[in-house]
């Protein structure tokens, strides 16, 4: 299977886990109530060894939320952010080197919130 697909597929299942208080897709939905986070579809590119396929790319996390203020969604995107950074190092095939933490953002949007938190991942096949 693609490494961005299983990658994806990893982070929404994590994030499902964790994230008991809002719904978790991996493309944005027709319809949902607010709280709701999107893992959207990872940037990759070459990362590979001379004897290994390898894979570096950007995941973003976006998280929507309403509300007056911003509280809940800086605190979903905090437990967010701890389950991508500790999530697992072994995917079908792939072998997740590692998980870094690039930038986080909250702005106001229309009547609601909306957050962004990017990490760097590095994979290898195998």
């Amino acid at each position: 299977m693609i490494a961005g697909t299983l990658l994806q597929a990893m982070l929404v299942a994590r994030l499902r886990d964790v994230l008991t208080n809002a719904s978790v897709f991996d493309a944005p939905p027709v319809r949902s109530a607010r709280p709701y986070v999107v893992v959207d579809t990872p940037v990759l590119t070459d990362w590979g060894t001379k004897d290994a396929a390898g894979r570096e790319g950007r995941v973003v996390v976006q998280l929507f939320d309403g509300g007056e203020v911003p509280e809940r969604l800086r605190a979903l995107a905090a437990v967010a952010e701890g389950a991508v950074l500790s999530a697992p190092a072994g995917l079908a095939g792939w072998q997740v080197v590692s998980v870094v933490f690039v930038r986080g953002r909250v702005l106001r949007e229309g009547d609601g919130w909306v957050g962004s938190v990017e990490f760097r991942v590095r994979m290898l096949a195998g």
